[in-house]
This record gives structure tokens, sequence and C-alpha cells, in this order.
């Protein structure tokens, strides 16, 4: 079973994540960060993996710390729900339209993180929401993930469509990434014999 959960505990904030990398993309994500959640909702549901997460932050102050640390806490469970990786696929790829934006991510789990981002926003902020924290998120993801990951905005300008192609599209490489191989099923995908650095 690919499952796991994972607490974080600190001065700044409180959570919980629980995840099935074998779900069906079914999401309960409450972290008092609503558009936050609106993403993390499509990451679970197009990665087809099952994620509950609850946190507390200090919001007061702005959304930094509960963004980076969830990405941190779901990082960490993946990891820990992967295992030793053997019999996934290890490599995924998605190039992602939605209205006006193209976005490209690839990602390897390599058990070495490494983030290329390549996303430029053309506003600020999505509503409350400053849209320098959505690759804050993905730099959590990817060094507590141990996940090689590139992602790249090719076209947009809706800053929106331009945040939710890159969590589609990642959610869809980590999806096919994630899947286990009928012809590898009992080897790690590596000539190394393990992806654990």
């Amino acid at each position: 079973m690919r499952k796991a959960t994972v607490e974080r505990n600190t001065a700044e904030t409180k959570i919980r994540v629980e995840i099935d990398l074998d779900g069906t993309g079914h999401f309960e994500n409450a972290t008092g960060v609503g558009f936050f959640d609106h993403m993390l909702d499509q990451l679970a549901r197009h990665a087809l993996i099952d994620l509950k997460v609850a946190a507390e932050g200090d919001t007061h102050i702005d959304d930094h710390h509960t963004v980076e640390d969830v990405g941190i806490a779901i990082g960490k469970a993946l990891s820990q729900a992967v295992g030793d990786k053997r019999g996934i696929r290890r490599y995924g790829a998605c190039l992602l339209p939605m209205d006006d934006t193209l976005v490209r991510a690839a990602l390897d789990l390599s058990g070495r993180p490494f983030l290329v981002w390549k996303v430029a926003f053309t506003a600020p902020t999505i509503g409350a929401f400053d849209t320098e924290l959505v690759r804050e998120f993905f730099q959590a993801l990817s060094t507590h993930g141990g996940i090689t990951l590139h992602v790249e905005r090719i076209d947009g300008v809706n800053s929106h469509h331009i945040a939710e192609a890159a969590f589609k599209a990642v959610a869809r490489a980590l999806r096919d990434a994630l899947e286990t191989d009928p012809r590898t099923a009992t080897s790690v995908p590596s000539t190394k014999g393990t992806l654990s650095e």
C-alpha cells in the first residue's frame, strides 16, 4: 500500500498530510488559503492521488509559511509512500494547454532534488494570493520529495490560468512517473539499483 501520513508542527504552522498514491483523485484540502486549496485539489485530481491536507498557519502575517510548509509535508509524504520506487516508471512529462496558457512539466523521481522554474506571471497576485508562492511550493515539493522538476510557461497571459496549468501539468507528469510498469515490477528503474540519492 503506497500510503503515508506526515505531520509537521513548527512555531509558524501545524500541518497534517495524508496521501495515497493509488487513489482516485479524491481531495480534502483545508489550508486556510483558498486559492492554494484550489491548486492542491487540481494536483490530487490530475495525479490520481488521494490527498488530505489540514493546515493552520500564521496567515495573519502572510501565506508564505503555510504554502512552503505544506509543500515540505507533501514532498515528505510522497517520498515515504513511494518507498524504494521498485516497479515505477520514474519519469513523467506533460504539455498542458489551458485556454490562453501552455505549460510544460517534466520530472524524474530520482531522489536528487532540483528545480528549474521558468514560469513568469503577468500579475503579482491572484486575488489575495501572491504568485511568487507557486514557485515556493514546487521548490519545497521538489526538495523534500527528491524530485528533479522542470516547469516552463510556454505561453499565457492570465495568471490564474498560468498557476493552474502549472499544477495540472506537474500532476499529470507525476501520475505517469508514479505508475507501475508491469515489465519492471520487481526492479528499481536505475542501473545503480537505488533511487535514494
